[in-house]
């Protein structure tokens, strides 16, 4: 990001708008849980330092999105957000010898909180209040919702630092970011039916599977950055900026 008044301005905006979204989805929250957090923000911690640096810009995709959804549908809103800003500041964690990018790290949690929220609002407002038995619409709301606050907030700053056009900056991060969102919605059904019947102890067999996808991506951006590495213009959604 550069370092401009518009894109401080922007970011400022948006860290004020994720805090009244996160208001307000805690102040519609049901019973909170005791041990579940836990387990949600470990997995989707330690999936979250799975990152693909994808082509022609400076940031990254991790494999967490699966656990968010989750999270946002067995978890009240509280929960579910405090889940997504711990494992935004994990993934966002620099390497040895780097140095944490002030701006960077502020709106990817602002990010995320606000697309958190909304995506618990949302799913929460179908299920009347109570979500004992999550079904699958109300993983397919979760998963949607996220995708539209995450492209739709990528988008933007994209637009704003980099002075380009934001709608052909949302095509193309949609494009790019869609097939991912669709498998972290078949995971995430994959990860609730295995916890509610088996366990929160077997959910660990999805590792595998998204450490698949990871090298599977991983793979795919490393061949298009060197095939078109010009026409790679968005940033991936969930992604450090």
């Amino acid at each position: 990001m550069n370092d401009t008044r518009r894109t401080k301005t922007f970011i400022g905006t948006m860290g004020l708008v994720a805090v009244i979204a996160a208001g307000y989805a805690i102040l519609v929250s049901h019973t909170p849980h005791v041990y579940l957090p836990v387990a949600i923000a470990l997995l989707a911690g330690v999936t979250s330092r799975m990152k693909v640096k994808l082509p022609g810009i400076n940031g990254n995709m991790s494999m967490n999105l699966p656990f968010l959804v989750v999270a946002i549908v067995a978890l009240s809103a509280a929960e579910a957000v405090g889940v997504a800003l711990i494992s935004t500041a994990i993934q966002c964690w620099p390497r040895k010898n780097a140095r944490i990018n002030a701006q960077q790290l502020t709106f990817n949690l602002s990010m995320m909180t606000f697309a958190t929220s909304a995506a618990s609002i949302v799913v929460h407002a179908a299920s009347h209040g109570s979500l004992t038995n999550a079904t699958t619409l109300h993983l397919v709301l979760a998963t949607a919702t996220l995708f539209a606050g995450q492209t739709s907030s990528v988008a933007a700053i994209v637009s704003v630092s980099e002075r380009k056009a934001s709608g052909p900056v949302w095509w193309n991060l949609a494009q790019l970011s869609f097939p991912y969102y669709v498998i972290s919605a078949g995971m995430a059904t994959m990860v609730q039916a295995m916890s509610s019947h088996l366990g929160w102890g077997l959910a660990l067999a999805v590792f595998p599977v998204m450490y698949g996808i990871y090298r599977s991506y991983r793979l795919y951006f490393a061949h298009l950055a060197e095939v078109s590495p010009a026409t790679v213009l968005v940033k991936a959604a969930g992604a450090s900026a």
